[in-house]
């Protein structure tokens, strides 16, 4: 067999393997594992698994995973998110559909402290669907919400998303959550508009919320302020050059555990909890890094790539067309992966395409982790979509897709946003 069907087999394998649920790190490891030891011998295959393995858990770029969770983790159970979305609540509640509003820009805040859209879509279904339910807004509508209100936990900085990206392509860390922000602003202006659109048509579906005097203002947005300071002296820090982004996850993480510790919101028993949801999170993060570093060798002998870029180029789709196929089959490939299965399994083959192309790799990864963020509400298998399955059991899972459509529209326009102006998404990258 010639290295190119070896390799074909391979992916397809391992695409048979994520679709039934094998896990992701098991799948990749087996056809990693197997496809190098094919194609080079077994003694490559052992080889590299010793050397990678070690060389990634001893690399010290790799501290911003577990510090970033850990501080997504620690704000969740101290009740800093709650805090956010009282404000959000306290500020824009009253106006027409204004619990749903407070809930995507409570999203998009946990977002900035969690990196994960399933947290983000858990923490906000279970302190947000309630409300919204006790003021008699549509289930379709307050389901929809936060199923993709979370989506943002993955393109907001920090993300986790954009440190797998970077570690995959040695792209900068630094630069990736740069480029996520005004993205990132951009879609949850899209969720805003979009909710504000359904209302104004149906006003039934999304109540106004009760009125708050200036004090209760006052007091949800004093609530919120160390959330803004963690954000900003994280965020700030990297983009000022005065933190590295793993110095600012140590930051980041220490002040939201002093915090807590302080306003006795952070107990032992708490601590333990966050700590321990922590370790899990990274060690699956780290074998799932560990498993890619094994199929990237085996895609590269087995020359799948440049078939693939010889493919793309003999079509003489020019740099945009070829783009937007790329965006597409992610699209196509997100109704049934998850995210970092995508990732893993496509970019071995799109990255040599894109670097070739003369493609902006910090602005391709912006486009990818978008792509991702749509699968995550894509049907039929919707992680986020299931999440709030989990919280809101009494509506039925049709209901919550359908809620769903409408934002996944909004990101789909987005994301042709960003690929017609490419200076969104490169312009705070270039002045760091």
């Amino acid at each position: 067999m010639t290295p190119a069907i070896v390799g074909s087999a391979g992916l397809t394998l391992l695409l048979a393997l994520l679709l039934i649920r094998v896990p992701v790190a098991f799948a990749m490891f087996a056809v990693g594992f197997v496809g190098i030891w094919i194609l080079n011998g077994l003694q490559a295959a052992t080889g590299l698994l010793a050397s990678e393995t070690f060389s990634l858990a001893s690399n010290s770029e790799l501290i911003v995973v577990p510090l970033f969770i850990l501080m997504g983790n620690v704000a969740s159970v101290t009740g800093m998110s709650r805090k956010l979305y009282d404000a959000a609540f306290a500020t824009i509640g009253q106006m027409r559909g204004g619990l749903a509003l407070a809930t995507v820009v409570g999203c998009g805040g946990f977002a900035a402290l969690s990196g994960s859209s399933v947290a983000s879509a858990l923490t906000m279904g279970r302190t947000a669907l309630a409300e919204m339910d006790r003021y008699a807004y549509s289930p379709r509508l307050s389901t929809g919400v936060v199923a993709a209100g979370g989506t943002l936990g993955i393109l907001i900085p920090p993300s986790t998303g954009f440190v797998i990206y970077a570690i995959l392509t040695q792209q900068s860390i630094g630069r990736l959550f740069m480029a996520g922000i005004l993205p990132g602003i951009l879609l949850l202006s899209a969720f805003i508009l979009t909710i504000m659109i359904l209302c104004t048509l149906r006003a039934e579906i999304g109540p106004k919320g009760p009125a708050t005097s200036a004090a209760e203002k006052g007091r949800a947005f004093l609530g919120a302020i160390p959330i803004l300071i963690v954000i900003v002296l994280t965020i700030g820090g990297i983009y000022s050059g005065f933190f590295s982004p793993t110095e600012a996850a140590g930051v980041g993480a220490a002040f939201v555990i002093i915090y807590g510790a302080c306003e006795r919101s952070l107990t032992l028993r708490s601590f333990w909890r966050a700590a321990q949801d922590s370790i899990v999170t990274t060690a699956s993060v780290m074998l799932i890094l560990i498993a890619a570093h094994l199929i990237n060798p085996f895609v590269a002998l087995s020359h799948l790539p440049a078939e693939i870029s010889q493919m793309l180029v003999a079509l003489d789709l020019g740099r945009i067309g070829t783009l937007l196929v790329i965006l597409v089959i992610y699209m196509v490939l997100g109704c049934f992966l998850e995210g970092l299965a995508m990732l893993v399994l496509t970019l071995p083959i799109f990255l040599p395409v894109i670097l070739d192309l003369g493609i902006d790799p910090i602005w391709f990864g912006v486009l990818v982790v978008l792509t991702l963020e749509m699968g995550l509400i894509s049907p039929p298998v919707g992680i986020n979509v299931f999440i709030v399955k989990s919280v809101a059991k009494d509506v039925p899972l049709i209901e919550i897709f359908r809620g769903v459509m409408p934002f996944w529209v909004a990101m789909f326009a987005t994301l042709a946003i960003l690929v017609a102006v490419p200076q969104i998404s490169l312009w705070l990258p270039g002045m760091m």
